[in-house]
């Protein structure tokens, strides 16, 4: 009931992952139109993005959207609002989050500095490696672990370490830069409800003064005739 009516090919959903139809500037209006759309305090929908900005620096790929949630609530944020704030994370932005992380977090380890190929290249290696193990359970293929084994030490922990500081600052960043957008969208949005609100009012007791005096004429007509 729900599926598409001409499914499209792992390559098209992987191009359209990479530069979404109609591009990414009409994909980032969609995001703020959503986000304007939310019924939930400033300050919630802020706490929202802040934790969708965080989770966008993890390596966890694959699990931005149940992480962006887990903080969302921890944070009494807006977990819309944080899983539309994922969209920090795109094909534009990740080489340089994936880049600054892993370097850092390779200087916070004492480890040596990990060109910005190797990410992409380890990325890739370990997850073929992992789909050839799992396909080792049903065929008589070998298991190995030595690209995943490398692929932890060398890219994944010095990830996983160097995300939390900047990921951290964008997050808050974010909040900031969100919150008084959002409030002050808000304000005018309710005043303009208002606006709507006294209009309709005002319109809906001239009518009524209106259908009174054509009432009250038409009586005293009446009343008139009767006098005749």
């Amino acid at each position: 009931m729900f599926k598409r009516r001409s499914p499209i090919s792992y390559t098209e959903a992987l191009l359209r992952w990479i530069y979404p139809r109609g591009g990414w500037t009409r994909a980032g209006r969609y995001v703020v139109h959503r986000l304007r759309r939310l019924p939930d305090p400033a300050h919630k929908i802020s706490r929202g993005i802040a934790a969708g900005v965080f989770a966008s620096f993890t390596p966890f790929f694959g699990f931005h959207f149940v992480l962006a949630s887990l903080l969302a609530l921890a944070l009494r944020g807006n977990i819309l609002a944080a899983l539309l704030a994922t969209f920090f994370g795109n094909p534009i932005t990740f080489p340089v989050i994936a880049t600054i992380s892993v370097e850092f977090g390779s200087w916070l380890l004492g480890g040596s500095r990990v060109p910005p190929q190797d990410i992409l290249l380890g990325f890739s290696l370990a997850s073929v490696e992992l789909w050839g193990n799992f396909a080792a359970i049903f065929s008589p293929a070998r298991v190995s672990w030595v690209e995943t084994g490398q692929f932890f030490s060398y890219i994944f922990m010095p990830y996983l370490v160097g995300c939390i500081i900047p990921g951290f600052f964008a997050g808050v960043a974010a909040y900031l830069m969100a919150n008084p957008v959002i409030a002050s969208y808000q304000r005018g949005r309710i005043k303009k409800l208002k606006e709507r609100f006294e209009a309709r009012r005002r319109q809906s007791e001239a009518a009524k003064a209106r259908k009174a005096h054509e009432a009250s004429r038409a009586a005293k007509g009446v009343n008139d005739r009767m006098e005749h």
